[in-house]
């Protein structure tokens, strides 16, 4: 009978055992060859291309801007990486190596000798947007293999420091930081491309190799309605501006009145955007900020002529209406003063304009209404952004009409309690002299692609109509006389009429809430022609160092000189014959004299109160500047201090205290700027000694000790307190 072949039982197990085992270790396997060729597929992939193949970007040449004219202010040029191949240096070659690389390229010897050294990694970037001059020196050095360069692109900006705010800057991968270069990137920077090389394993290309070339994508350009002409006579006077009045800043900007049009905006200090101050980050910021649309403050004396406009385009008031002044109005129990506390009198409408007189404004505020003013500031643009294409715009605040009760309209009308930015006041300045209407201010022409489309196009926009153009032609005789006989008589241009505004805006301490008695911002806004105006000038000066009372009349003498240079430009005719006289040279006389031969001259003249008996030792304008008549003079004395930045220090004049009363002292204190400080457990009567002589210099917020005379000694009588300020 034949043997059963049958495996048995224990062997059938051990195959069973086997074939799960042999299972197991195939779904380890595919568990495996999962987990390598789908999760981590990518990321071996990369690291196993980093191994054979070199990659390199290429830059995309950046789009340019240029002005109106065509000339390019923004345009990318070729420059170069230095790359270090570590493989491809010896160990040692590696110190001689980083001490001439480090020194060609002003890099430091330590961070080049790291990165030479470092055999791990096939290629490493040393420095980037180097001139081709300086890739010739490293190439004279015959490194060799160890140091390569590949093509970049760099910035350059061939008028430096023109446009500055505007055009911005970029960053070392350029791309827009600031100005327009940030708010436009997107059509300026382009989409780089790609060349991907086969390398061995000391990262040297292989011939059989295949390259994969991605072709850069080129920015587009971009056109502004700037005119580099216009922006260097703004940008002159700025400078010229900011040196002699020693002020935080200086900014301006130039309008086509008619179309919106910005042909130019500045802010004196600057700096040159090729090389712009990276180490220094604050002050980088602080000068890279275009002042005129990102700086709000109080409107000032400026807002009269909305006031005025309102006014006059309601039925509210008219050009032939009069006003008295008699230095305050009072609302309740609260009084308003004017500027002028001695009152201006009795006033025509141009003349109120022209004196800048708070209480004629609020007189016309009260006769328009809240509402019917309202309905104006809205209308002239307050409150909202112009949208005129430069970055960083704010908007102002204007308290909203419900809050606002009799005293708040009063201080209102004059432009306090209500803030701006430089633009809204220069676009809302142009509604009013250009026929009535509010324009849409810009700054972008165009901007055109690499096939030479225009995929943006700004055109002349009117939002809306804010006045008649009857009012319109009202306002604009009442501004020429501000221009002419007013606070602006500084702005004339001879053999043209200008018509314009002045204002003074209050600045605050640093607690926000007390204004300050010496800071201030000046500013003029004016247009040339009067009759049919084709610009508008803005200045606005931040903290001019000259007497407060002086600073309404500053701004206008830039914007003259700025007008006088335009009118040549642009072929504007004159449209009248100008009286003119040479300043004359009043320098060595004393302050009384000077203004005395000044004011017989025809020309209105400042000086310093409490220096009139100074000898004069400076004049703005110079001697034997030839000006239009009625321009007003201000005068330096010796008597006129500075700080130890040779920056102008008002000082107060002090009083006679000894003999009045502690309340009559306080209140003649605080009207200068300084306090009163006594012995409080010893203050009756009249003051009988004061610590700083009358008629003495002392800077404002000094305080002034004064003593009452001794009463008669108590048996409880103790030691006194230490004298503390009158709060």
């Amino acid at each position: 009978m034949a043997k059963d072949k049958t495996p048995a039982p224990k062997i059938k197990r051990k195959l069973v055992l086997l074939m799960v085992f042999a299972g197991l270790l195939m779904l380890l396997l595919i568990l495996r060859l999962t987990q390598v060729m789908l999760v981590q597929g990518p990321e071996l992939q990369k690291k196993a291309e980093t191994q054979w193949t070199r990659r390199q970007n290429l830059s995309a040449q950046r789009g340019r801007i240029i002005d109106r004219n065509g000339l390019v202010l923004a345009q990318s040029g070729t420059a170069y990486r230095v790359l270090a191949n570590p493989p491809s240096i010896a160990a040692d070659d590696r110190v001689r190596v980083a001490t001439e690389v480090s020194d060609i390229l002003g890099l430091d010897y330590d961070y080049v000798l790291e990165r030479v050294s470092d055999p791990t990694r096939l290629q490493v970037q040393l420095k980037r947007q180097v001139e081709s001059s300086v890739i010739d020196q490293l190439e004279a050095l015959q490194l060799g293999n160890g140091i390569t360069y590949t093509t970049d692109m760099k910035r350059y900006y061939p008028f430096g420091q023109l446009f500055t705010q505007l055009v911005g800057f970029t960053g070392i991968e350029t791309e827009g930081q600031t100005g327009l270069e940030a708010e436009y990137n997107a059509y300026l920077a382009g989409t780089n491309g790609l060349l991907v090389t086969e390398v061995d394993r000391k990262n040297q290309p292989l011939s059989y190799g295949v390259p994969e070339y991605i072709a850069p994508v080129e920015g587009f350009d971009l056109t502004i309605t700037g005119d580099s002409v216009t922006q260097s006579y703004l940008e002159k006077y700025l400078k010229q501006c900011y040196e002699i009045n020693r002020p935080i800043s200086a900014s301006g900007i130039i309008m086509d009145p008619k179309t919106g049009e910005i042909l130019a905006i500045s802010t004196y200090p600057s700096f040159d955007l090729n090389d712009p101050p990276r180490d220094m980050v604050t002050e980088l910021m602080s000068m890279s900020r275009a002042r005129i649309v990102t700086d709000t403050y109080e409107a000032g004396t400026m807002f009269d002529m909305i006031t005025t406009a309102a006014a006059v385009d309601s039925g509210a008031t008219a050009a032939g209406n009069s006003f008295n002044c008699d230095g305050s109005r009072t609302f309740r129990l609260e009084k308003i003063r004017c500027w002028n506390t001695n009152g201006h009198g009795d006033q025509t409408l141009a003349e109120a304009l022209g004196n800048s007189c708070n209480v004629a404004m609020m007189d016309i505020a009260a006769a328009t209404g809240v509402d019917k003013l309202y309905d104006y500031i809205y209308s002239f643009g307050f409150n909202e952004s112009t949208e005129c294409g430069i970055p960083s715009e704010d908007t102002g605040e204007v308290i909203h009409r419900k809050y606002i009760r009799s005293s708040d309209l009063a201080y209102l009308s004059f432009g306090q309690t209500i803030t701006t930015t430089a633009i809204q006041m220069a676009n809302a300045f142009c509604a009013i002299v250009n026929g009535g209407v509010l324009m849409q201010p810009y700054v972008v022409d165009s901007i055109v692609d690499t096939d030479g489309k225009e995929v943006v196009k700004n055109e002349p926009t009117i939002l809306r109509r804010v006045i008649s153009s009857e009012s319109s032609a009202t306002m604009r005789n009442l501004l020429q006389s501000v221009a002419e006989n007013g606070n602006g008589s500084n702005a004339q241009v001879v053999n043209y009429t200008v018509a314009g505004i002045t204002g003074v805006s209050r600045k605050f301490e640093e607690d926000g809430v007390t204004p300050s008695r010496t800071r201030v911002v000046a500013t003029f806004c004016g247009c040339i022609p009067a009759s049919d105006p084709q610009l508008v000038c803005m200045v606005m000066i931040d903290e001019p160092q000259v007497p407060v009372m002086e600073a309404s009349s500053l701004a206008g003498y830039w914007v003259q000189k700025i007008f006088g240079d335009l009118v040549q430009y642009y072929g504007i005719l004159p449209d009248t014959t100008s009286k003119t006289r040479t300043v004359p040279n009043v320098v060595g006389m004393t302050g009384k004299d000077a203004v005395y031969e000044l004011t017989q001259a025809g020309y209105p003249a400042y000086v310093v109160p409490g220096e009139e008996t100074a000898l004069v030792i400076s004049q703005f304008p110079a001697a034997e500047t030839v000006v239009a008549s009625g321009t007003s003079v201000i005068l330096y004395t010796s008597m006129t201090t500075f700080n130890d930045e040779g920056i102008y220090k008002a000082q107060a004049v002090v009083p006679k205290l000894i003999g009045k009363r502690r309340q009559d002292a306080f209140d003649t204190l605080a009207k200068l700027g300084l306090f009163l400080s006594f012995d409080k457990a010893q203050c009756t009567g009249q003051i009988d000694t004061q610590s700083e002589p009358e008629g003495a210099l002392v800077d404002p917020g000094t305080t002034i000790y004064v003593t009452f005379p001794t009463p008669a000694p108590t048996e409880d009588a103790g030691t006194s307190p230490t004298p503390e300020p009158l709060e």
